[in-house]
This record gives structure tokens, C-alpha cells and sequence, in this order.
């Protein structure tokens, strides 16, 4: 089993790329990468090797400029090297786009729930944040090709760009705007647009060495990998812990809160300090970034148990309500035809209605009024004809 130190070097890579495999450490530190320690091995299927690195990168000197992922797995068997395979991993992943799928939808059909349209943004980023994710490690998109760090830098950037969105959700229970309003919907829109932007081009700058950026020298680039996005969402998580405090009575959501965070803690720790632990340990089947995908997975379906548990939605314009409270089933029994319809008297409702009313109150006619200055009673009903007869 491999020994390796956890090195988290600031404003570097190196530490975190030599123990886990990130879509980016292909592309910074030297002209041919960061390796990982462990990795794990590739599968071939229907004949072609996939989730391979390509040789250009892993194999050193081995830079031919063509895919040769059938001589890099020839050369890293032979020499005890492991190839890699992300077969575990891309079943996750695929996985995670089903189940974001199924959230998608069940928060699309609370139709009243606050901050439904809001939310509902940042599921998209983390579904496309994903599915590239699923591009790049599964080696679809090799190394080797001219596209991947233009891909790379996109699958960076949306990154970032989703904690933004998952932090900018947390102010929409403050209702500092209202939901739902272009207001609330354009000002997430428009700042996640630029925050995609800015880190998309630092990405790209740095993996092209473009102007003052640099692969050897990274560190704009790892500002907003760590410490942008990890603030992102320590602000969200406390804006939502003053949420439920001062407006809910409820404390539940507090737990969906501390289980989100605790699984997404957990799987950054295993990804970037156990990994080549679990790599060698699991014959390099499976590394951190298996179990990484998992709790980001797990923490991200939190996200939307918290949020479901947040919001109420007005059930007069409910649309997934299968029960109809005045569809009658059964025919009605003769026992039920004596007794009226629903258990009360014969003879109908009117019969019904006037048997619950009580009976203190008076059915037939009118009672008398008051006695008027003639001693006959007194008002609307009597007043022309008693005073008549007293004249």
C-alpha cells in the first residue's frame, strides 16, 4: 500500500492533484500535468478503452499527439503501473442525473411554493455540472484532445457558478424580493452569468497560459475553486440556519442542514485525503472520487429535502391531488336512505339543515312585537291592522 502524506499547499495543486484525479490536474503545475498517486484502472468495452488518461499526460515522454490508450494500459500493466477506470464513478454520476431529474420535477409541480422558480436554477447548474464531470473523467473527452481544456475550464466554471446560485437561494426566504418576480429570477440570472464568465476565462487563461496566467502558477484559479466556493456555501448554510431560527417553528429542517453539510464534509475528506488509501486498498477499482460523487450526491438531494420541508404550497392550487372529498363510491344502503343521505334526518338536506340548527329556533310564523301605545302588538307586520282596529 502507497504512503502518502496529504499535502494542502496553498495556491497549489500539487498536493490535492497527486492524491485525487480532478478534471483539471491534466492541465496545471507542468506542461504534462499532475499524476495522482492511484488512480483507477480503465475497462475496455466493445472493443475501445475508456476511462483511460491519455499517454501524452500519464506516460511522460510518450507524446505522439494521437490517442494511444491501447499502448499507455500495454506500458502501465507491464511496468505495475495501474491504468485507470472510473467506471464506479460514472455509474454515480449517471445515477445523480436520474435522481436531480426526479427532483427537478417534484419541485416544478408545487406550483405555490416559495422560491420554486429559484431553487429550481440551481439543480440545472449541478445537473450540467455533472454531466460534464461525466465527459471528462470517463475520458469521452481524452486529454490528448485540443477541446479539453476549453471543457475543462466550462466544467470549472460551473462549478463556482452553482455554489453562487445555491448561495444567492439562501436570501429568497428573507423575501428581501419577492419570489418569482423578474426582480428575484434576473438578478440570480444575470449574477451567475458573470460569475461563470469570470471564472470560465481565469480557467482557460490559466490552462492556455494566457497573459499574466499561468498552469505552474495557479493560484487565482485556486482562490475560486476552494475558497469562493467553500464561502459560498458556509454563508448559505448559516442564512438558512437564522432562517428556521427566527420565522420557523418548526426545527427539523435544522437536520436536513446538518446532514447536507455533514455529507458534503465528508466526501470532500475521503476524495482529497483517503483516496489513494481506498485506491490501493480496493486493487484500484474504485479511488476517493467515487465516494466524493456519492456524498456531493447525497448532500445535494439534502438540499432539496430542506427546501421541500421549508415551503408549504396552497393546496387550493394543488395539481397532484388524487383525492376528491365529494365523489361519492358507494351506492347508499336503505339503512342510509332512512336516515337521509350523510346520517341525518329524512327528507333531505333542508331537512338536515333545519334539524342541526336546534330547537330553539322558531319555525312557524312571526312571533308578536312589543305592545304599542294601544295595547295591541307592535311592528311591520301588525301596525297597519291593530291600529286600524283601535280607531
Amino acid at each position: 500500500m502507497a504512503n502518502i502524506d496529504f499535502n494542502f499547499q496553498f495556491l497549489q495543486f500539487d498536493g490535492v492533484c497527486s492524491t485525487v484525479a480532478l478534471t483539471l490536474c491534466p492541465l496545471i503545475g507542468k506542461y504534462d500535468g499532475i499524476e495522482p498517486t492511484c488512480y483507477s484502472r480503465n475497462v475496455d468495452f466493445a472493443g475501445t478503452l475508456i476511462f483511460q488518461p491519455d499517454a501524452s499526460v500519464y506516460v511522460g515522454d510518450l507524446d505522439f499527439g494521437v490517442d494511444i490508450s491501447a499502448l499507455t494500459c500495454y506500458i502501465q500493466t507491464y511496468a505495475h503501473t495501474p491504468c485507470r477506470l472510473v467506471i464506479a464513478t460514472l455509474i454515480i454520476e449517471i445515477v445523480a442525473l436520474v435522481m436531480t431529474s426526479i427532483m427537478i420535477y417534484h419541485i416544478k409541480s408545487k406550483y405555490t411554493a416559495v422560491g420554486r422558480k429559484e431553487i429550481v436554477m440551481f439543480f440545472y447548474l449541478y445537473m450540467v455540472t455533472t454531466f460534464l464531470e461525466l465527459l471528462l473523467v470517463s475520458g469521452i473527452i481524452p486529454t490528448a484532445s485540443v477541446v479539453y481544456p476549453y471543457f475543462t475550464a466550462v466544467h470549472v466554471a460551473f462549478i463556482s457558478t452553482t455554489f453562487w446560485c445555491l448561495l444567492l437561494n439562501g436570501f429568497v426566504g428573507f423575501q428581501f424580493a419577492e419570489d418569482g418576480t423578474p426582480w428575484s429570477l434576473w438578478s440570480i440570472r444575470i449574477s451567475s452569468l458573470a460569475v461563470f464568465l469570470i471564472v470560465g476565462f481565469i480557467a482557460a487563461a490559466t490552462f492556455l497560459n494566457l497573459g499574466p496566467f499561468s498552469y505552474s502558477n495557479p493560484g487565482v484559479l485556486w482562490v475560486f475553486y476552494f475558497i469562493f466556493n467553500g464561502a459560498a456555501l458556509i454563508i448559505y448554510v448559516i442564512l438558512q440556519i437564522i432562517l428556521v431560527i427566527n420565522t420557523l417553528d418548526d426545527r427539523w429542517p435544522l437536520g436536513d442542514i446538518l446532514f447536507g453539510i455533514s455529507f458534503y464534509l465528508i466526501g470532500q475528506v475521503i476524495m482529497y485525503v483517503f483516496s489513494v488509501t481506498i485506491c490501493d486498498g480496493a486493487k484500484h477499482y474504485i479511488d476517493g472520487l467515487f465516494f466524493g460523487t456519492i456524498c456531493t450526491l447525497l448532500a445535494v438531494m439534502m438540499v432539496y429535502k430542506y427546501w421541500d420541508s421549508i415551503t408549504k404550497e396552497d393546496l387550493e392550487f394543488s395539481v397532484g391531488s388524487k383525492q376528491n372529498v365529494w365523489e361519492v363510491k358507494e351506492l347508499l344502503g336503505e339503512d342510509e336512505l332512512a336516515t337521509g343521505p350523510y346520517g341525518g334526518p329524512p327528507g333531505g338536506m333542508m331537512a338536515e339543515s333545519q334539524a342541526s340548527i336546534g330547537p330553539g329556533y322558531h319555525t312557524g310564523p312571526p312571533p308578536p312585537g312589543p305592545h304599542g301605545p294601544y295595547g295591541h302588538p307592535q311592528g311591520p307586520q301588525y301596525g297597519q291592522q291593530y291600529q286600524y282596529d283601535g280607531y
